[in-house]
């Protein structure tokens, strides 16, 4: 069995083993001893080297066994070593932040973690819970930071499953653990890296809030995520405020405000809108000649959909004067809309149903007005003829 050099050490980055099998020429090794943190736990794997080939991957096999799947072929039995220590510490402050985080929530407000994932940007942590309020999110955020400038110790130690270890979620497993302590706040049984203290997770900054399936899953960032996070934020809100001639503070009241007058702009546009549209629609009924039974008949085009409010505007303006049908025929999607004024004795729904009838199309309507869409461009055309002939 393979010795786990980070099960008792996490900052071991070097170390000398010994290939007790080679598979893949030379790219799949299995050691007598290993750093290299497979993944597991919602941790990603390590990263470093093996002699001069590159680690790309490191899997925990079913019998226990760890693969580690290199760039290119080792041929020494035995090797040297080296773990990628940005990336490691990374991970260690991150998942020691998770561990922090959790027992807070625990702590505060009785929220169990359900689960962790460790991601290349931002964690998550999915809690049991449907939502938390924002102050309840400051208040463990402020928590899990007074506890990193405390610089509580976080220790390792193995211990029987069958001893009382006072865990703050049960496990599941038997026989030796592995648990991971912070002094006065949590015992969780953990394989993964961590740090010596809290004051090594550094920041703890929460991020977002997301519902799924009933439960809710907030990001969190650690250490040089969240610093690097954080002047990310402020260089991005300075900007916003620099081109608004605000500062900071007013920047988020300013763009409530502005946002309001362009919701108050959007509704007059619209309006306007809507209004213009009518009026092109009697303007063209006027300009449009009647056909031998009285009736001004106009039939539009048009490339591309959907229907809406302002073509809608359009027809109504059209056949709000006596006698006139109006009809456009959209080709993508295919849908087409009728409008009727009352003196043709014609209903828009009834004639559009009558349509569509044959061409396995959808739609409905009221007596002046109606839209229905259909499968396909052909079934359209057919449409077409049949209303116009």
């Amino acid at each position: 069995m393979t010795e786990r050099i980070y099960y008792n050490d996490s900052y071991q980055t070097e170390f000398r083993a010994h290939v007790l099998e080679s598979l893949e020429d030379g790219r799949r090794l299995y050691l007598d001893r290993t750093a290299f943190y497979p993944a597991s736990g919602g941790q990603p794997h390590d990263t470093g080297c093996i002699d001069n080939a590159m680690v790309t991957d490191v899997i925990e096999e079913e019998d226990g066994r760890i693969a580690h799947v290199l760039s290119t072929p080792v041929e020494h039995s035995d090797v040297n070593c080296r773990i990628d220590w940005v990336r490691r510490f990374d991970h260690m402050q991150q998942h020691s932040g998770q561990h922090l985080l959790s027992a807070v929530l625990m702590e505060l407000f009785s929220v169990e973690t359900l689960s962790f994932h460790l991601g290349d940007a931002a964690s998550t942590i999915d809690l049991s819970v449907a939502s938390l309020e924002p102050e309840q999110l400051r208040a463990a955020e402020a928590r899990a930071n007074v506890i990193v400038f405390e610089n509580r110790p976080l220790a390792v130690e193995f211990r029987d499953a069958s001893e009382n270890l006072e865990l703050r979620k049960p496990c599941e497993r038997q026989g030796k653990l592995r648990i991971v302590n912070i002094e006065g706040l949590d015992r969780s049984a953990c394989g993964g890296t961590h740090v010596r203290s809290t004051g090594e997770v550094g920041a703890v900054l929460i991020r977002r809030l997301e519902k799924m399936r009933g439960n809710l899953r907030i990001e969190f960032l650690c250490g040089m995520r969240a610093v690097r996070r954080a002047r990310l934020d402020y260089e991005a809100l300075a900007e916003i405020s620099r081109s608004l001639s605000a500062s900071l503070d007013e920047t988020p009241t300013l763009i409530a405000v502005q946002l309001r007058r362009l919701n108050e702009s959007e509704k007059a546009r619209h309006r306007l809108s809507i209004e213009l549209a009518r009026m092109e629609g009697a303007a063209l009924h006027d300009a449009t000649e009647p056909g031998p039974d009285g009736v001004r008949r106009v039939s539009r085009t048009i490339a591309q959909g959907p229907i809406d409010d302002n073509l809608r505007a359009l027809a109504q303006g059209f056949t709000s004067r006596n006698k006139a049908v109006f009809a456009a025929f959209v080709e993508e999607p295919p849908s087409l809309l009728v409008a009727v004024s009352a003196a043709t004795g014609l209903h828009a729904g009834n004639l559009l149903k009558s349509l569509l009838a044959g061409a396995g199309g959808r739609g409905g309507g009221n007596a002046q007005l109606a839209q229905g869409s259909v499968s396909s461009r052909e079934a359209l055309e057919r449409i077409r003829g049949e209303l116009n002939g």
